[in-house]
């Protein structure tokens, strides 16, 4: 992806804190993780920040926010069909062929004019290219690495998201509308959503912070522990990308897709058998997240290659 962030728009921080202000007035829908997704996997990732990345985002972030990077992770969706940043849209996803259950970067990660590297893949690997020209105290205009920070954070949730990576012809579970317990939804909001605010609500006392210590709980010491390890394991940010977007394709076919029709209704069996696969794929996007941003950001940036 060849764009650069700084080339469409040069929102320093005092701009950015403006935008800030006005999306939270006037933000719709989310259409990716929910706010609560986001916002886990960005916490996760501070918390495993090493002390030169914990500084780089601290400066990078706008004062409001105080140094805290998930209360932003969902700005970049709350934009995205602003005419100023409407070029991002097609960033949040990869459009996969129907029934094929696989990533091949060459053939999906495009938008649907044909631009190459117009994914949620190739934005991950632009953003993290960007944030290697960090250095403090000095500003490297070519690009706006507030932006480039907030856009990889917010990424780095989606391609976790399974069905973010789902089948061209129903837009990722969009176009199958059913019902969730007993209101309407879609496939692809109870991916987003649907599944979070269930689990939150029947076992967490609507308490996101409850959820995300039962989640840090699996991956420090628990179910996940002896796998955390295996999640890092990628020679270089695009094995990294094409690896993330290989296992959400599979989930979406084995977990996702699997005996759901439209007009369905999908209940207990269905959220509690897929509620573990949400959790993890949280808490896959915060260790991996914290661990381009220690790259990224360590002293002489001897950062895991680009290819």
């Amino acid at each position: 992806m060849t764009r650069k962030t700084g080339d469409l728009s040069r929102l320093w921080h005092f701009g950015f804190a403006v935008v800030l202000l006005f999306v939270s007035i006037l933000a719709g829908g989310v259409q990716a993780w929910s706010k609560e997704g986001h916002t886990m996997t960005c916490r996760i990732a501070q918390d495993l920040l090493e002390s030169e990345a914990a500084h780089a985002v601290k400066n990078l972030l706008p004062d409001n926010v105080d140094g805290d990077l998930s209360a932003l992770c969902v700005w970049p969706d709350q934009v995205r069909h602003w005419y100023k940043y409407r070029w991002s849209s097609p960033l949040h996803f990869i459009d996969t062929p129907d029934g094929a259950c696989s990533f091949d970067y060459h053939r999906d990660c495009h938008d649907q004019h044909g631009n190459e590297d117009q994914c949620v893949a190739g934005a991950i690997q632009n953003f993290t290219s960007q944030l290697r020209h960090y250095r403090e105290g000095t500003s490297d205009r070519r690009y706006n690495l507030t932006e480039a920070l907030i856009f990889l954070s917010h990424l780095m949730g989606d391609i976790h998201q399974p069905m973010h990576v789902g089948f061209t012809t129903d837009q990722g579970g969009n176009t199958i509308n059913l019902r969730w317990f007993s209101h309407k939804s879609n496939l692809h909001h109870v991916w987003d959503r649907e599944i979070l605010l269930t689990a939150m609500k029947d076992y967490y006392e609507k308490d996101m912070d409850l959820l995300l210590q039962d989640i840090r709980g699996n991956f420090t010491d628990g179910i996940w522990s002896d796998d955390v390890s295996s999640w890092t394991d990628c020679d270089s940010l695009h094995a990294c990308v094409t690896k993330y977007a290989t296992e959400s394709i599979n989930i979406a076919c084995k977990w996702g897709y699997k005996g759901v029709k439209p007009g369905d209704t999908l209940a207990d069996e269905y959220f509690n058998s897929r509620l573990p696969f949400v959790m993890k794929r949280i808490a896959q996007g915060g260790v991996r997240l914290a661990m381009i941003l220690n790259k990224v950001f360590h002293h002489g940036h001897a950062a895991m290659a680009a290819t």
